[in-house]
């Protein structure tokens, strides 16, 4: 059944713009409560990113909840990973996180965890559906919700993050900047780097509700390059404003994407004997980091777009690394869902391991001219039916002589086909990204 709210990564939108209303977050909050059946003896939390309109939707969540009998346990601002792990910790039967993770501060939403800290399986988000459809009926004053505020959130999820790497390990001689995007991570990720060691320099940490994700942060790395060579740092992290993302750049200002962090990481794994299953990429990660994997003898596969289709897979393929080029990566053998912080620290614990340079380790993939055109479409097109592109399509795969990649997808977002090529060859890359453009321009 096609849902009315969720999407691939909960519900969001545009501040006052139906559903990101503080009249929908308290149905959303009581229809919640009503179907994850939560008690007073089992409450649910709620954290949030750092934009203003999160005090409004906490408070309507809040409402919503407690009219329906359940208690609530207020996190204020902090990473979505580290939502999912309190949610577990604090014996929760949900965890709610208000973020609209690397979007400006005028679009919001509301993403679900489950008791184990994982997404809500689909029915149990069309049950929530479901249940808005219904008017809301308050319980007797008797047993309305209590709310309280988790007074030690922050220090539990800085234990937690450092447990996930070796105790030994010592950062001391590493300058590190850090950009938390002025969002969640804050007054997080700085803290976790200071106390195994580094020299830290962090920027992006003065949020006002208003500037998260602006000019700063994994999507706008431009300052964080040129701050890592000013300050002649050994590296730079730059996270996104809900902290479940990860882009890294060397010591040379070099980006260091979400592909190259993940051959690392399960590099590293595999080389430790740690690595089960395959790695998880997607459609879009580039074809180098397959490359690099397969001469690593690492077996590799690609789900749908998407950090839910990556976890669906990784649990299809018993596989415990996964991650998008994005910067979204998951290592299911340290916690439950992506996590940025956690995942650089993977990267460091490799780094001090192997007394190896980032520079140095993403050396060992190298990445492929990769080029796309959006094809803006006037409907929902069917690529698949139409001869003439599969035609173009086999066409510019024989000239890439099995040295490239073909991809054409229509956006799950916006009416465009997105047109995309790889390979070795970048001139032979860009000419066949066009002709394929060209064609599927003329197609619709």
């Amino acid at each position: 059944m096609a849902r009315k709210y969720f999407g691939t990564d909960g519900i969001r939108g545009r501040v006052g713009e139906g559903p990101i209303t503080a009249e929908f977050m308290l149905k959303l909050g009581w229809a919640a409560g009503q179907v994850l059946g939560c008690g007073r003896r089992n409450s649910v939390v709620i954290g949030k990113d750092t934009r203003i309109s999160g005090y409004m939707f906490e408070s309507a969540l809040e409402a919503g909840l407690s009219a329906s009998g359940v208690d609530i346990r207020l996190l204020g601002p902090m990473p979505t990973p580290a939502i999912a792990y309190l949610t577990r910790t604090l014996h929760a039967c949900a965890g709610i996180v208000i973020s609209a993770s690397h979007n400006p501060h005028y679009d919001n939403g509301i993403k679900f965890f489950s008791a184990q800290g994982a997404k809500l399986p689909d029915e149990v988000e069309q049950a929530i559906e479901d249940a808005l459809d219904q008017p809301i009926k308050t319980v007797d004053s008797s047993r309305l919700g209590k709310a309280e505020r988790v007074v030690d959130a922050r220090g539990r999820y800085i234990e937690y993050c450092k447990s996930t790497v070796p105790a030994s390990l010592n950062l001391s001689g590493l300058k590190i900047v850090v950009d938390c995007a002025n969002g969640a991570t804050y007054h997080v990720a700085p803290n976790v780097l200071d106390e195994l060691g580094a020299d830290v320099v962090a920027i992006g940490v003065d949020p006002d509700g208003l500037n998260i994700n602006h000019e700063c942060g994994s999507t706008e790395p431009a300052r964080l390059q040129a701050l890592v060579r000013e300050q002649q740092a050994d590296l730079g992290i730059a996270l996104d404003g809900d902290g479940d993302r990860l882009i890294m750049v060397d010591h040379m200002g070099e980006l260091v994407d979400g592909d190259e962090l993940l051959f690392i990481i399960a590099r590293s794994r595999h080389q430790a004997g740690q690595l089960r299953g395959a790695v998880v990429g997607t459609l879009m990660s580039n074809l180098g980091l397959e490359v690099a994997l397969r001469e690593q003898a690492i077996p590799f596969v690609r789900a749908k777009v998407g950090d839910r289709y990556v976890m669906e897979l990784l649990q299809q393929e018993g596989g415990v690394i996964g991650g998008e080029s994005s910067g979204h990566i998951i290592c299911l053998d340290r916690t439950t869902t992506g996590d940025g912080i956690i995942s650089a620290l993977q990267v460091l614990a490799e780094m001090m391991q192997s007394g190896r340079s980032l520079h140095e380790l993403k050396q060992g993939m190298r990445k492929y001219p990769m080029h796309m055109i959006n094809v803006p479409v006037s409907s929902r097109v069917d690529l698949g039916t139409v001869a003439l592109v599969q035609e173009a399509v086999k066409a510019a795969e024989a000239r890439m002589q099995g040295r490239g990649r073909v991809l054409l997808r229509p956006s799950g977002t916006e009416p465009v086909v997105r047109v995309m090529v790889e390979g070795e060859d970048d001139v032979l890359v860009r000419e066949q990204v066009a002709v394929l453009a060209a064609v599927v321009a003329s197609s619709f």
